[in-house]
């Protein structure tokens, strides 16, 4: 019962007087709520009451919890083989959109991560209780899931009895669908959240035989910091995992679960990534200011002691040479740490330092290491996730150990070698000279970005490896669960993903930050997004992804996801047949990159974009013009090509 306030059957809840029942959902109400939803309680409690008095069997539910996006729906009926969700806006005059949304948005949760859901029939109905009457109209969002019934207090159980009479289900036990196994997919941004108000990592993330339980991860590293806390060592782990399997979600954990261990440990998340910050800052913010009624301000304050920008913990070690205050350091996509050019560089530019000599990575420990006793580091590190200049990858993490702190004790997933993170040397040539030591608990090998399949992140890389048997393959095996197709026209892109987006799933338009001439079809990636709107507003928001006005580059989205997106291709990465080509957009030319340092960077940035979309994705790749000699048609042929020859359709 610890999903559910009250569950029992209709003839037994129309038997119990309403003290009693409520008596019993308050008693079960660990979030003590306010007068204003027990009087909405006792009024739902009256209606079903009146509504329900004729049916004969069934079983009604009070507030059933949804771990995932922590909401409790009002109300489910069990009737008839089929699952009614019942949402209340007791005193409204009007079907509000925001509350259509919000109860398709608990079937769709429930169909998606719910076991006992997925064969089931879910009506989701919302019940504006002084509504005028509206017609009852019976149609699909998707198989199993109808759309949003709209009824008043007078009219439910009509309705109810009206649907029940036009589907033929299987009856079921509303115990076992009560205590169905949950297998969410959070994004990160409601990981956070979750976390943040005290969910357990197990309660919002996966836990199926496919999938790495995030648990065992953090398990590995809580012991590895115990030790070192225990043994007065100094210790670096590097969690490696494919694009979507976690990594952001573990170290997010491991910095609560570590803070709730021990305060004085001050344990910190801290990330490069400018935007995945301010979306994640921001979102618990507002989150807290709505659950907690506290000011804004202090909401935020809260927010960044937790999760910081990585470059203020740096610049803050700068002028100081004690310790800092935190013993447990998390570094987020410590593969885009910058090389010792880059941050020479930066300290002569804009600290006014001449005599700095350290890449970011050395400077790094180097903070942590002024420790007398003990500290753990932990690196959370994506394959092939370099997208910028003067990222230094994992190499320069490995020589500042090798060269300057050989008292570390270094631990590693067995996937260390792997081409992506080690660029091909053998374990032997990467840990000379090393106190390394291999723990398979500090890889996540399967992507749960996208709940639908894992195999996304593989297909991917397939595409960009010019693996086209594979990428064949991979294809035929998710295609059905998963969409993945292609257009020549941007109008038509933006149809399709409207049409694909159902209740709140978030959609997007996203390209690389070096496709440059796509403007003319309203992409224009120079126009830089501010990353908590684009991500945290709603559809009435010109600013929100959902407009498609605004385009996000890799930079923008890299570490976060959206349910839908549309990848804008344009010819700074061109096929010609038999791999790619790599170009930048320099005034009014393209010319070759030679570096090979950008080449990965711009193959990577079309890595992170490829691989954001949850539920499918749709790539719009222009028809070109014969007249422009900046988009010729050949320069996009190629491109249509190679992905239609992989079995990608155009629509």
């Amino acid at each position: 019962m610890n999903r559910a306030f009250y569950w029992d059957s209709v003839t037994n809840f129309i038997k119990t007087d309403n003290d009693t029942i409520f008596g019993k959902i308050v008693s079960n109400d660990r979030y003590t709520s306010e007068d204003l939803q027990k009087n909405t309680w006792k009024e739902e409690i009256k209606i079903l009451k009146s509504e329900l008095v004729d049916f004969q069997n069934g079983d009604i539910i009070f507030e059933y919890t949804i771990p995932r996006i922590g909401k409790r729906v009002d109300n489910i009926l069990i009737y008839n083989g089929i699952v009614f969700l019942i949402e209340f806006k007791v005193g409204e005059k009007n079907y509000n959109s925001y509350a259509i949304e919000q109860v398709l948005d608990y079937a769709l949760d429930l169909k998606n991560f719910h076991k006992e859901s997925h064969e089931k029939l879910l009506v989701p109905l919302l019940v504006a209780t002084e509504a005028p009457k509206k017609e009852l109209e019976i149609s699909y969002v998707q198989t199993d899931i109808l759309e949003p019934i709209l009824c008043n207090k007078s009219n439910l159980a009509q309705y109810i009895a009206m649907i029940a009479g036009q589907f033929v289900e299987t009856s079921f036990h509303a115990i076992d669908w009560i205590n169905s196994l949950y297998m969410p997919t959070p994004t990160i941004i409601e990981a956070a959240q979750a976390l943040y108000h005290g969910h357990h990592v197990e309660d919002i993330s996966r836990n199926d035989a496919t999938a790495k339980n995030l648990n065992q991860t953090t398990n590995a590293i809580n012991k590895i910091i115990d030790s070192s806390k225990e043994n007065n060592r100094k210790s670096i782990c590097f969690i490696t995992g494919v694009p979507g399997a976690g990594k952001t979600l573990a170290g997010l954990n491991i910095s609560i679960e570590r803070q709730k261990i021990d305060q004085q440990e001050h344990a910190v998340f801290l990330s490069g990534n400018g935007p995945l910050v301010a979306v994640l800052q921001e979102a618990l913010a507002r989150d807290e200011c709505t659950h907690k009624k506290v000011k804004k301000v202090d909401a935020l304050r809260k927010a960044r002691e937790f999760i910081q920008i990585i470059h203020h913990f740096r610049d803050d070690a700068i002028s100081v040479d004690t310790p800092p205050i935190e013993k447990v350091a998390i570094f987020d996509e410590a593969q885009r740490a910058w090389t010792e050019d880059m941050l020479v560089d930066f300290m002569k530019r804009k600290k006014g330092i001449f005599n700095f000599n350290m890449s970011e990575p050395e400077f790094l420990i180097s903070i942590m290491d002024r420790h007398h006793d003990w500290a753990t580091i932990i690196c959370l590190v994506g394959g092939g996730q370099e997208i910028n200049t003067g990222e230094a990858g994992l190499s320069e993490w490995f020589h500042a150990l090798k060269t300057r702190y050989q008292n570390w004790d270094v631990y590693v997933s067995d996937k260390i070698v792997d081409s992506e993170y080690s660029n091909g040397l053998p374990l032997s040539t990467l840990f000379e000279g090393m106190n390394y030591r291999i723990e398979r608990d500090l890889h996540l090998a399967v992507s749960l970005r996208s709940f639908r399949t894992e195999k996304v992140s593989a297909f991917v890389k397939a595409i960009l490896d010019v693996n086209i048997v594979e990428a064949k393959q991979l294809y035929e095996s998710f295609r059905e669960v998963y969409p993945f197709t292609m257009t020549r026209v941007i109008k038509t892109a933006k149809s399709w993903i409207k049409s694909k987006a159902k209740g709140s799933q978030r959609y997007g338009i996203t390209a690389s930050s070096g496709a440059k001439r796509l403007r003319m079809y309203g992409v224009w990636v120079q126009s830089k997004v501010d990353a908590p709107t684009w991500f945290l507003n709603d559809k009435n928001d010109v600013r929100s992804s959902y407009y498609l006005e605004e385009t996000a580059t890799e930079f923008d989205i890299q570490g976060l996801e959206l349910d839908w997106t549309i990848v804008c291709w344009d010819a700074n990465f061109r096929f010609n047949g038999t791999g790619f080509e790599y170009l930048d957009f320099v005034g009014t030319r393209w010319q070759n990159i030679k570096k090979a340092e950008n080449i990965s960077y711009l193959k990577n940035a079309y890595r992170v974009l490829l691989t954001r979309a949850r539920q499918g994705c749709i790539i719009f790749i222009p028809e070109g013009d014969p007249n422009d000699k900046t988009r010729l048609p050949e320069y996009y042929a190629g491109i249509y090509d190679y992905l239609k020859e992989i079995g990608i359709e155009e629509i």
